[in-house]
């Protein structure tokens, strides 16, 4: 009995966590660059269940031994394994806004270079830029977008052009050129909040990709999807709590009612 109710409530977490997974995913769908989570559920170990009998042979000294029955597998339990980024690349949308750009790559896998005043080196596919009070091309959260060197882009106001190859003009001078990096296994990217990613050492520049002024990169997010999870996952937490409180009515009666002197 008491397997079994481990085996719902593991259940229960399990959907609890697709949920907020889901909601965060929702919250999100008009977050510029956003890639969505995806849960990994997986089983815990399956025991194999036997039963042990006495057996006798119906002899004078009837002699006994014990014998095991093969039953079959007994499933312990799910559990969220890990929440994967989805990195197929968000639609294209026009702005008009001088300060928003887009890598448009098709594969998701290219990422601009920004950095924050430490000096700590992200990634992210938010193109949705702003100048500071220095004139540094920036993110909304403050990191500094780097050109293909590593340094800092200073493109003073908005008055600014980018080529489809990432060099930054203005007027007739060449600024800098963004340095767009290209993750080989984007799996192996640590997902950060602010739609910013960690890698461990760091990523090539990108060699294919196409930059696009003035347009910015929606969020991958599937709402009609994303409900249709949402439903799913929770009437699998109701199923769940359903059986829980099955076993829990079962263990009243047994310590309440079953053995009572009357």
């Amino acid at each position: 009995m008491f397997r079994g109710l481990y085996t719902a409530a593991s259940g229960m977490l399990s959907q609890q966590r697709r949920i907020e997974m889901i909601t965060n995913n929702i919250a999100n769908a008009n977050t510029p660059g956003y890639k969505a989570d995806q849960a990994s559920l997986r089983a815990f170990p399956d025991m194999l269940m036997h039963r042990i009998q006495q057996m006798t042979i119906p002899t004078e000294k009837k002699p006994t031994w014990r014998d095991r029955t093969y039953i079959g597998p007994l499933s312990t339990g799910v559990y969220v394994q890990e929440l994967v980024p989805n990195f197929t690349q968000g639609d294209i949308r026009e702005t008009g806004n001088n300060t928003d750009i887009a890598i448009v790559d098709g594969t998701g896998t290219s990422f601009f270079i920004v950095q924050n005043e430490s000096g700590d080196v992200r990634y992210t596919r938010n193109g949705h830029f702003t100048i500071d009070a220095d004139g540094f091309l920036t993110t909304t959260d403050g990191f500094y977008v780097l050109d293909e060197s590593g340094n800092r882009i200073q493109v003073g106001d908005e008055q600014f052009t980018v080529r489809e190859d990432g060099t930054i003009t203005k007027g007739e001078e060449t600024i800098a050129r963004l340095g767009i990096a290209y993750a080989a296994n984007v799996q192996s990217l640590a997902k950060e909040g602010n739609g910013l990613f960690r890698a461990e050492g760091e990523l090539p520049l990108a060699e294919t990709y196409t930059i696009r002024q003035q347009y910015i990169e929606r969020s991958n997010v599937d709402l009609s999807r994303a409900m249709t999870d949402m439903l799913s996952a929770y009437r699998a937490f109701e199923a769940n709590q359903k059986i829980l409180q099955a076993y829990d009515k079962s263990m009243d009666k047994a310590a309440n009612e079953i053995g009572r002197l009357k």
